[in-house]
């Protein structure tokens, strides 16, 4: 469904499972899609007894776009968005879920909106409260990639350029192409235009709002983080988890920069639930 958040902009909502049941808001990385969020894990939440609900951010998917390389919008859009896709379901409170850039978006809408955040679950992202202190930055490799120093012709095809834009992020061994692939091709079908994703890239980090975490005592939060995560090595999610007052850390040690591998998701459905 396509929900207004202002006049100019129309998000892609999907709700999966009973209305009534308590609700998951997935906010997923910069550049991706709701897709990214596996269908078959959203599916073990929904058999769980929740209220699973994804969206396409700005310039994703079916939602509103802006031209590559010109975002007509800050990252507060971003975050009040969230809020909006609440709003338009009518859902007073939800269970936060953010990846990454999510994760940062997740963090600004429990300490800015705290009465509609129920509980925290931060995946492989990094604190936003400054007094976290200097963390180490990417590997080279990736820090190479962000500067544009990979080497090789990037692929032209749509779908093999989102392929082989996951794959340096994630762990050893932990690269599931063919998952990665049907994902892939869903996003280039789905897509007003798939290089409007990167716009996110352009925005700057700062929403405004408060990053003191240690005003969320009390707020159920659990941090997972990747033991080879190339882009915010673990440090930042040990970080993240003492920033918070009585956080959980699930470190995985063979997850990188991306959603938790399938063989990970037993032990992170039952640690995500555990928080309600």
């Amino acid at each position: 469904m396509l929900v207004d958040v202002d006049d100019d902009v129309q998000l892609c909502v999907e709700a999966l499972g009973e209305p009534g049941a308590p609700a998951l808001l997935l906010v997923a990385g910069g550049g991706w899609s709701m897709d990214w969020w596996d269908d078959d894990l959203c599916a073990r939440l929904v058999d769980r007894g929740l209220r699973v609900i994804r969206y396409d951010h700005r310039d994703t998917g079916a939602s509103t776009t802006w031209p590559a390389g010109a975002p007509g919008y800050t990252s507060r859009e971003l975050l009040t968005d969230a809020a909006a896709v609440l709003d338009a379901l009518g859902v007073d409170r939800a269970h936060v879920v953010g990846l990454s850039m999510g994760g940062g978006i997740a963090q600004e809408l429990a300490l800015s909106r705290r009465a509609r955040v129920t509980a925290l679950t931060l995946i492989a992202t990094s604190p936003i409260d400054p007094a976290a202190g200097d963390l180490p930055g990417p590997t080279p490799a990736i820090a190479a990639l962000f500067a544009g120093e990979q080497s090789g012709p990037e692929p032209t095809d749509p779908v093999e350029a989102l392929v082989e834009g996951e794959r340096p992020f994630a762990g050893p061994g932990a690269f599931d192409e063919a998952r990665v692939r049907a994902i892939a091709t869903r996003v280039a079908a789905r897509s007003r235009d798939v290089a409007a994703a990167g716009n996110h890239f352009l925005l700057g980090s700062d929403a405004g709002g408060p990053t003191d975490l240690g005003a969320l005592a009390g707020l159920p939060t659990l941090v997972v983080h990747g033991g080879a995560d190339p882009l915010f090595p673990p440090a930042h999610g040990r970080a993240l988890a003492a920033a918070i007052p009585g956080a959980r850390l699930l470190e995985l040690p063979a997850m990188g920069h991306q959603l938790p591998p399938r063989e990970s998701w037993d032990e992170l459905v039952d640690a995500l639930l555990a928080l309600h």
